[in-house]
């Protein structure tokens, strides 16, 4: 039969632990703390009990020597008793594209820095030092590895001074602060206050191939949605291959294309400079024209 709540509150009051030498070898590591023995699942704890049973045993692993078998069950007890903590903090920041699982492990290391640094003579509630350390560990988790770009610790920090700033301004103004009241709001040069606007836009980066939100009518991917062909590509093939047909021609015809493209000047301006009337220069043109795109083709 399953052991209540209440009786494991009573049994992990009760004196007469045993000590480090009298507990069992590795392999039964239940029977290290006989008071929980009967604990079969310490998640499945109601969270009124878990809260109860967390203060009971945190103050039994205040006096356990660290290292021991009793202790690394307690410490143990006390992790699985308190999870629902780490995904209360996780559900309050929200996952920003990270995997639950993920999250749930750094916040669980926020809970074991919480557990090992809690001291029960202070008075305080678990909860209220546990939930700012988990919190805490994934925030930080955020702003070391979840930036798209590499952005210096300094912007992270300001990026996120300018969030609650812009907050505290936005309800006070009601509308949305101007860089030069964050400044004054902060007391920073706007220009500084420009840097950190724009290193916030270094968190996060969106897929080229992302699918299309549902309900839009053009079904491609934003990359062929914003992707064209660039001409200037094949206009650089056609001077790379023109080049050397070009050196080819004599230096009349390499001044009278020069003249033209070169300075943009009219077949009527070309004439006067070279001497020549306008006809005479169109025909040049012409033939160096066809002479340039037979050899273009050709290649």
């Amino acid at each position: 039969m399953a052991t209540t709540s209440d009786e494991l509150l009573h049994r992990a009051t009760l004196p007469g632990r045993p000590a480090a030498a009298e507990v069992e070898p590795p392999g039964t590591p239940r029977t290290a703390v006989p008071e929980l023995a009967d604990l079969e699942d310490a998640r499945q704890v109601a969270p009124a009990d878990a809260r109860e049973l967390t203060r009971v045993l945190l103050v039994r692993l205040a006096t356990l020597e660290e290292g021991t078998r009793e202790y690394s069950y307690v410490r143990s007890t006390l992790i699985e008793l308190n999870l629902s903590l780490v995904r209360y903090a996780i559900r309050r920041v929200g996952g920003r594209g990270e995997s639950q699982e993920d999250l749930l492990q750094v916040g669980s290391i926020g809970l074991i820095k919480a557990i090992d640094r809690f001291d029960p003579d202070h008075g305080v509630e678990f909860t209220t030092y546990a939930v700012p350390t988990i919190l805490g560990e994934i925030r930080r988790h955020f702003r070391d590895t979840t930036w798209a770009v590499h952005v210096p610790r300094r912007l992270q920090e300001l990026r996120i001074t300018l969030a609650k700033s812009r907050d505290v301004l936005f309800q006070r103004l009601g509308r949305a602060p101007t860089v030069a009241e964050l400044a004054d709001h902060l007391g920073l040069p706007e220009e500084e206050v420009i840097e950190g606007l724009a290193a916030a836009n270094g968190h996060t980066a969106g897929s080229l191939d992302a699918p299309v939100a549902e309900g839009q009518e053009d079904s491609n991917p934003l990359a062929r949605r914003l992707g064209r062909e660039d001409s200037r590509f094949a206009t650089t093939e056609d001077l790379v291959v023109l080049k050397p047909a070009i050196a080819a021609l004599p230096e009349r015809d390499r001044l009278v294309l020069s003249l033209r493209f070169g300075e943009d000047l009219t077949q009527s301006q070309i004439g006067e400079r070279l001497g020549l009337s306008q006809m005479q220069i169109s025909r040049i043109l012409s033939r160096i024209l066809k002479q340039l795109h037979a050899e273009l083709v050709a290649d």
